[in-house]
């Protein structure tokens, strides 16, 4: 099962180079990542059957209990059949539907595949965390699929509701499913059902989680009242219809039911939601459905309807409702996959939906009208279709269960769903394929287009449209699926034997799948529901009629669009008063919430402080105070320069104190990041008023003091007290030695970073490129790219300058003359002739050119030119030396950031441009992947993730040689750190350098 995830994974990602370079065609390619799905599932049926399917489990994080536990029983069999098989005709189906000249067709097929990768882990996962994830990723995908055609806005909405929708169900039943594994003790779904079925997983707590998971199950499946997402969806491509509305994403929310109603479907809470809601949505979704001009409009509802059935089937609790459920999961997954495509099929070969404008449609396309007749049949239940025995198994199951008010309740609300699906199955083929007569079509036209319900074409042009002959491969997969839909009819008692051990998994009779059972009351049921069906037809035009002239109060659409309007509107209002654009503001909010609460829970709880000594000698006391003095006169500071310089020297004072407690890491990388963080503030201040106020505040400044004073205070009196609180010995303890055995250094706090704590560190970094990545937004006012700005002949003098130099131009070009034609003396040259020298002389830096005359240091020139090398030498020494000696590959980067910025400082942004001719994202990307991606080495070497694998050679002459994995890791560290450096040089540097020199020619030229 993993391996058939990384099919997918991999699938998804060459299919934008693959639609690239063969165009639509690909689909078919693109359609083996499901396609082989479906096949591992079918040979796998016989060990399904006899309980003995497949079983793997990969350890994640062993000491948080994390695994990848993937099953396969009957249930998520047949969900990786309907995923797989339906998915890979999808994908068929497209390389015929979209245009050879459609646009992000890449992408779409990525995504595509990506969620039938996320469908398959979410129907095979055995862990329950694991599932939310899965979960959540069909959600996302869902999203980009249904607002594929972006530059809708039908689309971006539907897009929008549908996630916001399905992602609140989700959080519900994310709370759901950790409180379900914290009463059993396991995150394991299957362990968990079974606690539920045998009773010993009982409790409010309980009942609440299984009520928040039947949340989530119900909002992906589009129940009442949370059903009015799925009809807006149909603004998406049919191909999406036909998968995610049809045969998938819906279908999460039902195998969710039935994955633990066998376990939970006796809480009353689960009854009364379950019947209610599942009921309500059969008999709306069935009514909504006649009124629908739109072919897609009319699906849609239907979906809804019968998803509110297939809910009802599976969790009522019962051994023949059970069956009967998974039966028509199979069947309906069929039959509505093929009817979506054949309305893509109509929809190309008229170019409309609107079933008021389509006539003579069947006669044009014969095949086409044959196959959504099939699949009609199979939908209203009429013999010999999967749909007429799975339809005639849930009668009979409601029928034995109707001895009960609640079991007649459910039994008339199923046999008037069944007469709406009956009435809206005939409209939807009569609309699209029959040939009406005139008085028909005026009888449809005159209805009107449907209220709050979006339409393909709404236009009522005279006669019908032309209609075209589509490809065979447009036609196929719906033939396909509807004749399978008739192939699995014929041998029920096959299905039956398939599908029968997870219904055994419910308490009560057994049911059975015939195709003829005899004359039995179910029998009697489907006469007359298809006979009131046909009746209902027969009057649609007085149904409509009257379902116009009924006011319904209350629409679950508007009151969404309503209620996020006044989200919007109290979102504004909340926004308006707690973020008034004061940093000081928010800072000292978040520090007296610090101090109060903390100071709080010291009072009331029990604190525990020990012997504390003020100073073990004189040198901490030195180092405190020049840590504690430069941070009060910066509180009271007024000039923003005074008062980073004084942070500064209040960092410095600290690296000390590090340093004197026997911590060279720390005291190193203290300093490094006190010196880059004193420089971007300089940079930062060159755009900002020199001082903080204009108004001579120094009430304010005491207001700063104090509660500067306090926080330090609370923040001292915490640390004494913490190891008072202390019940466990600390991890430290081993660390010294563990960092040694299993991670191959003798730097425990570097070894902590790339191993012990590696995954804090991926997170970290990670933070650090957004942050970077943020801030170069935030600066770039122009479209950023990849180009570098390099020193050339024309590059005037102008970086840093204050005043407008008329004449430097002309010295520019006057030196270029001179320095530009050098005598050549070499041997072999020609006498007189002339070169270019790549360096002129008396050039120590390149970027130095570009400086305004008033801003060169030539002293500082020649130092930077000096010490640049050493300084990267210096860093690649902190790097592979720090895995046994201080450094690593923070420290490393950090002093390569310093050369950087040293040699910007000398030589202005051209400067920084010829230090480092490289993108900071590629620096940025490269780190990442490398420090994430080493992960995977340990891995294929039968360790944990990110764990340290180690090998020792010996090599001739050099002897034995030990090579740490971690080593790769650092070294991304030590890419995206220097990367981070550079992207804020460029943009805090070079952006605002590059502002100014813009800000000052408009000055010139006003």
């Amino acid at each position: 099962m993993l391996l058939l995830l990384a099919v997918h994974l991999l699938v998804a990602l060459v299919a934008p180079p693959a639609m690239r370079r063969w165009g639509r065609r690909a689909f078919a390619v693109l359609a083996v990542a499901p396609a082989s799905a479906a096949a591992w599932a079918l040979t796998r049926s016989a060990d399904v059957v006899a309980g003995d399917g497949p079983v793997e489990v990969a350890r994640w994080v062993p000491a948080l209990g994390l695994e990848l536990a993937f099953s396969l029983d009957t249930l998520s069999w047949l969900m990786v059949l309907l995923v797989g098989g339906i998915g890979a005709l999808v994908l068929v189906y497209c390389s015929a539907y979209f245009s050879p000249r459609a646009a992000h067709l890449g992408r779409f097929a990525g995504v595509l595949v990506a969620f039938a990768g996320a469908m398959l882990g979410l129907v095979t996962t055995d862990d329950m965390l694991l599932l939310y994830v899965f979960w959540e990723l069909t959600t996302v995908f869902s999203y980009l699929l249904i607002g594929h055609y972006a530059d809708r806005k039908a689309s971006r909405r539907a897009a929008m509701q549908a996630i916001v929708v399905t992602t609140a169900g989700g959080l519900a039943m994310l709370v759901g499913i950790i409180l379900l594994g914290h009463g059993a003790g396991t995150y394991r779904l299957s362990q968990v059902v079974a606690q539920g079925a045998d009773g010993t997983l009982t409790g409010p707590a309980i009942t609440t989680g299984v009520v928040l998971v039947l949340v989530g199950a119900l909002s992906k499946s589009a129940l009442v009242p949370l059903h009015f997402w799925l009809p807006s969806a149909m603004a998406a491509p049919t191909p999406v219809s036909a998968y995610l509305h049809a045969a998938a994403m819906v279908k999460a929310g039902v195998y969710l039911v039935a994955r633990f109603a066998p376990g939970f479907a006796d809480l009353a809470l689960w009854q009364v939601l379950v019947i209610g809601l599942g009921g309500l949505t059969l008999l709306h979704g069935g009514y909504r459905a006649l009124r629908q001009n739109d072919l897609k409009l009319v699906l849609a509802f239907g979906t809804v309807s019968q998803l509110g059935m297939l809910v009802l089937l599976v969790g009522l609790g019962s051994r023949a409702a059970a069956l009967a459920g998974l039966a028509m999961l199979g069947a309906h997954a069929m039959f509505k996959a093929a009817l979506f495509l054949t309305v893509g099929v109509v929809d190309a070969a008229t170019g409309t939906r609107d079933l008021r404008r389509l006539s003579g449609v069947g006669r044009e396309l014969p095949v086409t009208a044959a196959v959504a007749g099939f699949a009609t049949a199979s939908m209203i239940g009429l013999p010999p279709f999967a749909g007429f025995v799975a339809k005639e198994a849930a009668l009979e199951a409601f029928w034995y269960q109707g001895g009960t008010a609640v079991g007649l309740l459910v039994l008339v609300v199923v046999v008037a769903g069944s007469v709406l699906t009956v009435a809206y199955g005939l409209r939807f083929w009569w609309g699209a394929f029959a040939t009406k007569r005139p008085v028909d079509v005026a009888a449809e036209q005159a209805g009107g287009p449907t209220a709050g319900a979006p339409t393909a074409d709404s236009t009522h042009a005279d006669g019908p449209p032309a209609v075209t002959r589509p490809p065979l491969v447009l036609v196929l997969p719906a033939a396909v699926l509807a004749v399978l839909g008739l192939v699995t009819a014929l041998v029920p008692q096959v299905g039956e034997q398939l599908l029968a051990p997870h219904a055994d998994t419910y308490p009560g009779d057994p049911g059975h799948l015939a195709l003829w059972a005899g004359l039995t009351p179910a029998l009697g049921l489907t006469a007359v529901i298809t006979a009131a069906g046909f009746a209902l037809f027969w009057a649609r035009a007085r149904v409509e009629r009257w379902q116009s002239a009924v006011v319904v109060p209350w629409d679950a659409d508007r009151t969404y669009r309503r209620g996020m309007r006044r989200l919007d509107e109290l979102a504004g209002r909340v926004t308006a008063f707690t973020q008034r654009g004061s940093l000081p503001v928010y800072l000292g909010t978040i520090l007296v919430v610090l101090v109060v609460l903390s100071t709080g829970a010291m009072v009331l709880g029990e604190v525990t402080i020990g012997d504390v000594r003020a100073w073990d000698s004189p040198a901490q006391v030195l180092a405190g105070g020049l840590a504690v003095a430069p941070m009060i006169l910066a509180a009271r500071a007024r000039r923003r320069l005074k008062a980073v310089v004084l942070a500064g020297v209040s960092g410095y004072a600290v690296a000390l104190l590090y340093l004197i407690h026997g911590a060279p890491d720390l005291a190193l990388t203290q300093v490094l990041v006190e010196t880059i963080t004193l420089v971007l503030f300089v940079l930062v201040l060159r755009r900002l008023p020199a001082y903080f106020s204009v108004r001579p505040l120094a009430a304010s400044r005491w207001v700063r003091l104090a509660l500067a004073l306090a926080v330090g205070l609370v923040v001292g009196v915490m640390t004494l007290a913490a190891p008072g609180a202390r019940i466990h010995a600390p991890v430290s303890v081993d660390w010294a030695d563990e960092a040694y055995v299993y991670g191959g250094g003798r730097n425990t706090v570097n070894v902590a970073l790339v191993d012990m704590r590696a995954w804090d560190t991926v997170g970290e970094i990670a933070v650090l490129l957004v942050a970077a990545t943020g801030v170069a937004s935030l600066i770039f006012l122009r479209r950023r790219s990849g180009d570098i700005a390099r020193v050339n002949p024309d590059t005037p003098a102008s970086v840093w300058s204050g005043t407008p130099d008329p004449m430097a131009a002309l010295r520019a070009r006057d030196a270029r003359r001179a320095t530009d034609k050098v005598p050549h003396d070499r041997p072999g040259s020609v006498p007189g002739a002339l070169t270019r020298d790549p360096r002129p002389r008396g050039e120590w830096l390149r970027g130095g050119r570009t400086l305004a005359p008033q801003r060169r240091s030539v002293i500082f020139e020649i130092v930077t030119r000096l010490l640049f090398h050493s300084m990267v030498v210096f860093a690649a020494f902190l790097l592979f030396a720090g895995h046994n000696a201080p450094g690593g590959g923070f420290g490393a980067g950090l002093v390569m950031g310093i050369a950087l910025i040293v040699r910007y400082l000398a030589g202005g942004r051209y400067e920084l441009s010829e230090a480092a001719p490289v993108h900071p994202g590629l620096l940025l990307g490269t780190g990442l992947f490398l420090s994430a991606g080493v992960g995977l080495l340990a891995l294929l070497a039968g360790g944990a993730v990110l764990q340290s694998v180690i090998v020792e050679v010996a090599v001739p002459v050099i002897g034995d040689v030990k090579l740490v994995t971690s080593l790769f890791f650092d070294v991304g560290v030590f890419l995206l750190v220097v990367g981070v450096v550079l992207d804020v040089l460029r943009s805090l540097g070079a952006e605002v350098d590059r502002h100014g020199e813009v800000d000052r020619r408009k000055r010139e030229a006003s």
